[in-house]
């Protein structure tokens, strides 16, 4: 989808159904009540000129280039903070308005640097063009430099030029270029929600400021680039746009980080990527975007980016490159050698939830009908597996019910197990939006996430938590909604099983879920856990969120049933503004589910045991699919170990660091004959493999991403792939290359096959996405415009099912030897393994993993903040720098996983969800102890990861 440049209109668009007729410039126009005249001029096409006016923020009124005349009205009011009435009649070109511009122009330039020919925003800077267009040719007062630029000292003496902050890695900050028009602290603080920036100083020594005498970096900007778009100068500027110049086409992808899906702009000079401007119709993000998908891009032309195919005959050798067909027939002939040799239930793979549904559903294919078995896992296994099963079981659907716009309707939230502003951050910006608004809002979280209080947002309950706890906390706020009559017993008779649910009523409503029992468990004070639940029963539209927090847990699939429950008996499922939305990790993890990643699963959550499924897919793939499910990923890390699983291909993921029991892990790798890994660098995984497939990025491929509120979003190739092939084709080579016959062409064919075979799916295309931007499965006859909201009439299965939910204790347990308990998440500038940021400027805000603990914690053993811990559990133990904070409780740890030198994982327990094996990081007993660096263990993994890089081609240059 290659664009023109993007109208902005200048105010926000009106939501109002009534509309209004005026006449402006001699037009009938026809608006929305409550469009700006600017907007409804805008629309018609007919530009008013403007500098503090944009689309994204409200209506500022300050720079009066947007003066009008209405008929019967004296002066000349600005356009964008003046509504449309019935019968006005407006001018927005006069002789008068004319003279007024200019004049306010020449103002404007008298106090703003003439270098346009040198300036970066040379041919996109908008006070350029304003002059243009009120045509303005000369200006009566000169520019002298004395003006806002200036820093003075103490004395008001010795006035000199202030210096451009470069502190930001991503973009410039030059104060002389500022003409105060105060988009960018809008921006930060209507569409961001951060409210970093100010105005500073007065008259002419006005200008922008991040703060009190701060410089970008070490401010509180979060480095979304809100202020950059919103900046009409070269004030705020991408250093990307000074060192390249102006972009000359963009075509419009999606991101490739978390789960928001945002949909972006590459804009571009050629084949060299410019920079990513995010898409104002992008229906996920608005226009919005965070410090990732604005700005850390720069992993896909990264020097350790690998480029050529490579194989080794075992993991101690060096790398040796090799050309594409050599790989390929080298693993296709490794894989057929391993099953004649052990069987066909030898080998596996496991698909990508950074890939796309295309290249996905080919890893899937592949293995069901090249590799002839069910042995095909996903990353989702540990994250949201439980989602998956949790919610299928209680309506049908293993997906979020909502789009992110509902939020903007939601009226009590309750935010569980996630940590929205820095794992979700575009979300996390509209829910601030909401909360500003008045929304209340409810977490529940072991550690004091930003949301629970911050300067302009504040949690009417925090219920921290003991990790562990999640079910009997769930439960509690049941039993108060039942116990004290709070339910909607109107939705629960028409939409769910009433027998069903009097059952759970009666469960939930004994004594022992009550809050005052259940406070010595979880750690929740009885009064707070009570007025929480009455403010999500009574509040209004409820919706919950929830993240990662409660799916990696022994009991996760019972707490996303337990929220299922909670959701059903307050009738908060089917309408806007509610809901049960996981928000999902990682840009297509929905999707890779989607796809029929799971070992029991075809396309579309099918069962591979149902017949009519399986034939389906056995007359088009021309195959006999086993009606067997295969192996979940840590059954063939078991069976490695055991000697009957032999050969892996693996596209996109890095088990090694992400998987629980790091040292089980690299077992189970280590005992395997032949590991494939696909993937951009050579990761952690990698140190275990004997071929590497290299990877393309989402810059080089078309597809589709399907985000956490299942909508269809297109990826489009914006450059020729660095390593030859974008994924799907590596993939379809190797299926040639092991004897299967495809023959696509282009992603959009194996779209259609998806389209052909999964009934969710039915009227997906790319022709219709062309037509649509995007959209939300289901997406079929029964709704051919798509599902923004789930359960709208009824639910999936039918009867909404409530499901007792029994809190059992995990068997992780603290002790003298472990009294601690050690909890996991992200942070904001860095995404899963650090793969893709650690590659990129990001690190310098996050440059290692730090372990969060609590000041009475650390003085108990002797921690100063900064100082290198030992972090031991009863799999084994890293080091780390102290962080100390009152965010955790006492007894509570948490790190990041960020960065494969602490290799956080290792810490990791195998214990695992009860129905699905996703793995429980979030609870895991530990000690921690004074160190002076790193462990034996990090020293020793860090020697054979070194030396399991070697390319032997590089060998010999250096030699």
């Amino acid at each position: 989808m290659l664009l023109v440049p993007e109208t902005d209109f200048g105010t926000p668009a009106s939501r109002a159904e009534k509309l209004v007729t005026l006449t402006i410039d001699g037009r009938e126009i026809t608006v929305p009540e409550g469009t700006s005249i600017m907007r409804a001029s805008m629309e018609a096409g007919i530009q008013v000129p403007k500098l503090c006016a944009t689309d994204m923020v409200d209506a500022f009124g300050s720079c009066r280039l947007c003066l009008i005349e209405i008929d019967g009205r004296n002066g000349t009011p600005a356009s964008c903070t003046t509504p449309v009435a019935p019968g006005l009649v407006v001018h927005t070109q006069t002789a008068r308005l004319k003279d007024i511009r200019k004049g306010v122009m020449e103002l404007y330039i008298s106090d703003h640097p003439l270098d346009c020919l040198t300036c970066a925003a040379n041919g996109d800077c908008e006070l350029q063009d304003m002059a243009g267009a009120v045509g303005l040719r000369d200006v009566r007062y000169g520019y002298d430099g004395n003006n806002h630029v200036k820093a003075r000292d103490g004395d008001g003496t010795n006035a000199r030029w202030m210096p451009k902050d470069e502190s930001n890695p991503y973009f410039t900050y030059d104060p002389s270029k500022c003409i105060v028009c105060s988009r960018c602290v809008r921006a930060c603080e209507e569409v961001q929600g951060t409210f970093a920036l100010t105005i500073e100083g007065r008259g002419f020594e006005s200008r922008v400021s991040p703060g009190q005498h701060e410089d970008f970096l070490s401010s509180e900007c979060v480095s979304c680039g809100a202020c950059v778009q919103a900046c009409p100068t070269a004030t705020l500027t991408e250093k990307s746009v000074i060192s390249i110049g102006q972009p000359e086409h963009s075509v419009v992808t999606t991101c490739a980080y978390c789960g928001v899906g945002c949909s972006f702009k590459a804009e571009m000079r050629g084949e060299e990527l410019v920079r990513m401007v995010p898409w104002k119709d992008g229906q996920a993000n608005r226009g919005h975007s965070c410090v990732k998908g604005r700005f850390a891009y720069g992993y896909s032309t990264h020097k350790e980016r690998i480029l050529h195919p490579m194989i080794r005959e075992k993991v101690t050798d060096p790398w040796r490159e090799v050309s594409w067909e050599e790989a390929l027939a080298h693993t296709a002939a490794e894989f057929r050698r391993i099953q004649y040799q052990y069987g066909r239930e030898s080998i596996g793979g496991i698909t990508s939830s950074r890939c796309t549904n295309e290249e996905t559903y080919l890893v899937q294919k592949l293995i069901r009908a090249g590799f002839r078995n069910n042995n095909v896992d996903t990353c989702a296994r540990v994250c949201h597996s439980p989602t998956g099963y949790g919610l299928g079981q209680a309506f049908g659907t293993s997906a979020g019910t909502q789009n992110f716009d509902s939020v903007e309707q939601t009226d009590v939230v309750i935010v569980i197990g996630a940590n929205p502003t820095d794992g979700h951050p575009v979300f996390g910006s509209r829910l601030k939006k909401r909360l500003q608004q008045g929304a209340k809002l409810i977490v529940i979280d072991p550690r004091r996430i930003d949301l629970v209080r911050s300067p302009h947002v504040e949690a009417a309950f925090h219920l921290p938590l003991r990790p562990g706890t999640n079910v009997a906390v769930v439960t509690a706020l049941a039993h108060v909604i039942v116990t004290e009559g709070l339910c909607d017993e109107n939705f629960i008779r028409n939409r769910c099983d009433w027998s069903e649910f009097e059952d759970w009523a009666g469960f939930v409503s004994e004594e022992r879920h009550s809050p005052e029992a259940t406070e010595a468990l979880t750690g929740v004070p009885a009064d707070a856990l009570r007025g929480a639940a009455r403010l999500f029963a009574t509040g209004g539209n409820g919706s919950i969120y929830y993240g990662l927090g409660v799916t990696e847990h022994s009991q996760g699939s019972t707490t996303v049933m337990a929220i299922a429950n909670l959701a059903m008996a307050t009738g908060n499922i089917g309408r806007p503004g509610v809901g049960v939305n996981p928000l999902r990790g990682q840009n297509n993890v929905q999707g890779s589910c989607d796809m029929g990643s799971f070992p029991h699963e075809l396309p579309g959550y099918r069962h591979v045991s149902d017949d009519a499924t399986r034939d389906i897919f056995e007359k088009l793939w021309g195959v006999t699919i086993s009606d067997e499910p295969g192996l979940r990923i840590p059954n063939m890390l078991d069976a490695a170990v055991d000697g009957s699983f032999k050969g892996l291909y693996i596209q996109g993921e890095d088990i090694l660091q992400s998987d629980p029991d790091t040292k089980h892990v690299a077992a189970g790798l280590a005992a395997m004959e032949c590991v494939v890994v696909q993937d951009l660098f050579l990761n952690e995984t990698a140190n275990y493999a004997h071929v590497f497939l290299p990877g393309s990025t989402f810059l080089e491929k078309d597809g589709t991403f399907t985000n956490a509120e299942r909508r269809i979003n297109r990826v489009r190739k914006v450059m020729t792939p660095r390593n030859g092939y974008a994924d799907w084709e590596v993939t379809q080579n190797l299926a040639r290359a092991m004897g299967l016959s495809w023959t696509y062409t282009h992603p959009s064919q194996i779209m259609d096959e998806i389209a052909a075979t999964t009934p969710s799916f039915a009227k997906v295309s790319y022709a219709y996405l062309e037509e649509k931007g995007s959209v939300q499965w289901p997406c079929n006859e029964a709704a051919p415009e798509g599902s923004p909201i789930m359960h709208v009439d009824g639910f999936v299965r039918g009867k909404g099912k409530f499901i007792r939910t029994e809190y059992v204790a995990t068997d992780e347990k603290t002790g003298p030897r472990f009294p601690l308990l050690l909890t996991t998440g992200r942070i904001l500038s860095q995404y899963n393994v650090g793969a893709q940021t650690r590659r990129t400027e990001n690190v310098v805000w996050h440059e290692e993993d730090r372990l969060e603990i609590h000041p009475h914690d650390a003085e108990l053993r002797g921690i100063r903040d900064g100082d290198w811990v030992r972090l031991a559990s009863r799999s084994g133990d890293t080091t780390l720098r102290a962080l100390i904070t009152d965010r955790v409780a006492t007894g509570v740890v948490y790190t990041t996983f960020h960065h494969p030198t602490t290799q956080a994982n290792v810490i990791t327990t195998d214990f695992s969800d009860w129905a699905t094996n996703c793995p429980e990081y979030k609870v895991t007993a530990v000690q921690i102890s004074p160190s002076n660096g790193p462990s034996e263990w990090q020293a020793e993994y860090e020697d054979q990861a070194r030396r399991s890089r070697r390319i032997a081609a590089k060998l010999e240059a250096a030699e």
